[in-house]
């Protein structure tokens, strides 16, 4: 056992970039969701930035590093630290509840930014296990299933998040500053995903390629999105209405985050 607590709430955040750790606003909002739940036992989370197959999960422990996976910032951010205990214990947790699949350990592979930027300001004493799980597959359905699989060790005290970003149609921006105004394609696929969350209706959600407005302007790649059916097969009900603990836009993206009973 990783811990012995009421259960943990899973997550869906958006992560920004490494400029999120200067927005007063969005780093308050972070950080008042962290605050309104109990402490987790450690932290499990799945990134957009590493995608690979089979489920490989991050090194752990000290003298791992930082993956600085962004480009054209200050170099103020490249110097940034984020050392959190070694999550052995929840590495071998996750092996487990996903015993009948290829789970591997990487030796190298610390936090991307995907995952540290969003924790260093929810958790910023960096005193919790942090484990990083790779996104193995785009398939929701998949998704789905192994958030179910992952959802025990929200028992346990285990904090499971998957991070993204609601639109994320970089290519298509023309404003790069924080407070520009959202484009169409954007506004309307976060309305479209506000409304199927609100419902509970994840076959909508799932088949968002075909139903979702603004796309694939709002996810020209979709790995952004994805992390989402994580969090909901991690939830109690996958079916029922998550609460959205975030939303707004910055730099034009949707910022919308997700809380899971």
């Amino acid at each position: 056992m990783i811990g012995d607590m009421s259960r943990m709430p899973a997550l869906y955040l958006g992560h920004g970039a490494p400029p999120l750790l200067d927005d007063a606003t969005w780093s308050a909002q972070l950080r008042g969701l962290a605050d309104s739940m109990a402490r987790p036992t450690a932290i499990l989370i799945v990134s957009a930035h590493w995608e690979a197959a089979p489920i490989s999960l991050s090194a752990s422990g000290p003298g791992v590093g930082l993956v600085y996976d962004f480009w054209g910032f200050e170099q103020r951010f490249y110097d940034m630290t984020y050392s959190t205990p070694a999550a052995h214990a929840l590495a071998a947790r996750v092996s487990a509840v996903l015993s009948d699949q290829q789970v591997h350990q990487h030796a190298s592979r610390g936090l991307d930014h995907g995952a540290w930027v969003p924790l260093k300001i929810m958790y910023p004493d960096a005193d919790i296990p942090v484990l990083q799980m790779s996104l193995p597959t785009d398939d929701p359905g998949t998704l789905l299933t192994i958030g179910a699989r992952l959802a025990s060790l929200r028992d346990e005290g285990v904090l499971i998040i998957g991070s993204g970003f609601m639109t994320h149609g970089l290519p298509y921006l023309t404003d790069w500053s924080i407070n520009a105004a959202a484009p169409s394609w954007s506004t309307d696929f976060d309305q479209w995903a506000h409304e199927a969350i609100a419902a509970g209706d994840l076959d909508t959600l799932a088949a968002y390629r075909d139903l979702a407005p603004g796309m694939p302007f709002a996810h020209p790649t979709v790995e952004h999105f994805t992390p989402l059916f994580i969090t909901l097969g991690a939830a109690s009900d996958p079916s029922h209405p998550a609460d959205q603990v975030i939303d707004g836009f910055w730099m034009g993206l949707s910022k919308r985050s997700l809380l899971v009973a």
